[in-house]
């Protein structure tokens, strides 16, 4: 293979993962900390997550030379940061981090498990994954009031990034966080605090509520909003039939040995694949394995900077953080509301779903995320008719 051959998907593979991590890192780290981690286990959660999803990307792109990457859940991110008020307890947390893993492999080894979570009726799924998301997108509106000195500069950055050149928008809006904040004179302590990442070991304790209310819905927004549309991304770049069973148990073994470290979720990535099953990562389909390789060692080196990127979330202001969050994650809201309301005949039921998840409720001791789930199912049962199986998330993956 030619030098020339290697430069575009080594290219693409570095570009993906330095936008995948620039763009979310802030929400991880955040999500962390609002279920009860120190700054230290916030560090330490997202260097597991980024030795992992590198491994994970390395070992199977060179077993199935295919463009296989993955990253941390996302949505399971603003889900952490949604379940703050129910969920204080870290050891807790880890424990509902433990049971997504052990779910992923169970789907992985079930067939049956799989069909079923792949037929969740898409305005449910997408409606309460529009909830979940829909406080944080609202974070920059906030944030420009509160303190327009330190957040309108930042929505500026990203707009005008997101006309000249999209693929940078967040990364840019990251940037001028971190000028911001050093500007501003909040950013003191950078220069003092210890920028190495750390390893913490925390042992899981099993609280039923906060298995119910934090453990099932990460599973199913990781399913639902990563794992499917990461099988569709493949499939619609030629790669009909990629390893499904290697990818959802690797993803969650590795989800299960990193929960004791912080690592919360990972899963087939869906942005970054584009960029690595894509034409950009190489014309040549078979070749296109290179780029998640190199996204997977890019992530190696990526996750030395957990220390740093966690120290950068504590001195910042909480609603600045939010905030570039919420801007990253506007595309994805976009989508689960497109999706939630896309078939009129079940408008209404995506719309109580949607609002459940969005209102924050507790109900004994159980977060929203879960509530609008059995609202928008109970909905649909009395509110649609049609036949089984129609208007599932996705197909058999």
């Amino acid at each position: 293979m030619r030098v020339s051959d290697l430069a575009q998907p080594i290219g693409a593979g570095l570009v993906g993962a330095v936008t995948g991590f620039a763009s979310s890192f802030a929400l991880v780290v955040a999500g962390l900390q609002a279920v009860g981690a120190t700054p230290a286990d916030a560090a330490s959660g997202l260097l597991a997550l980024c030795l992992l999803q590198g491994v994970l990307a390395i070992g199977l792109g060179l077993r199935y030379r295919m463009p296989l990457a993955f990253a941390w859940s996302t949505p399971g991110a603003a889900l952490l940061v949604a379940a703050q008020a129910t969920t204080g307890d870290y050891r807790a947390a880890v424990g509902a981090f433990l049971l997504c893993g052990v779910l992923l492999v169970v789907t992985g080894l079930w067939p049956a498990l799989a069909r079923a979570m792949t037929r969740i009726p898409r305005p449910i799924a997408s409606a309460m994954l529009a909830g979940i998301l829909f406080p944080i997108c609202l974070a920059p509106v906030f944030a420009a009031v509160q303190l327009p000195a330190l957040a309108l500069p930042v929505v500026i950055v990203w707009l005008l990034l997101a006309r000249l050149a999209p693929r940078w928008a967040v990364p840019g809006a990251v940037f001028a966080t971190i000028v911001a904040v050093v500007v501003s004179g909040e950013g003191a302590d950078l220069t003092t605090a210890s920028l190495w990442p750390t390893v913490t070991l925390t042992w899981p304790s099993f609280d039923p509520l906060v298995l119910v209310s934090l453990g099932l819905p990460l599973y199913v927004v990781t399913m639902a909003g990563q794992n499917v549309p990461g099988f569709a991304v493949l499939t619609t770049f030629g790669y009909p039939h990629p390893p499904a069973r290697a990818i959802l148990v690797g993803t969650g073994a590795a989800t299960a040995v990193g929960s004791v470290f912080g690592g919360f979720t990972l899963n087939l990535a869906a942005i970054t694949a584009a960029l690595m099953a894509g034409p950009d990562a190489h014309p040549d389909r078979d070749r296109r394995w290179i780029a998640s390789v190199t996204g997977g060692v890019a992530y190696l080196v990526i996750g030395l900077g957990a220390g740093a990127a966690t120290v950068l979330v504590a001195v910042t202001p909480p609603i600045l953080i939010t905030a570039v969050a919420g801007l990253a994650l506007f595309g994805a809201f976009a989508g689960a509301a497109t999706g939630a309301l896309e078939e009129a005949s079940t408008r209404i039921v995506a719309v109580v779903t949607f609002l459940v998840v969005a209102s924050g409720v507790t109900i004994a001791g159980i977060g929203s995320a879960f509530w609008g789930l059995v609202v928008g199912g109970i909905a649909m049962l009395w509110l649609v008719r049609r036949p089984r199986g129609a208007g599932a998330v996705g197909g058999r993956p």
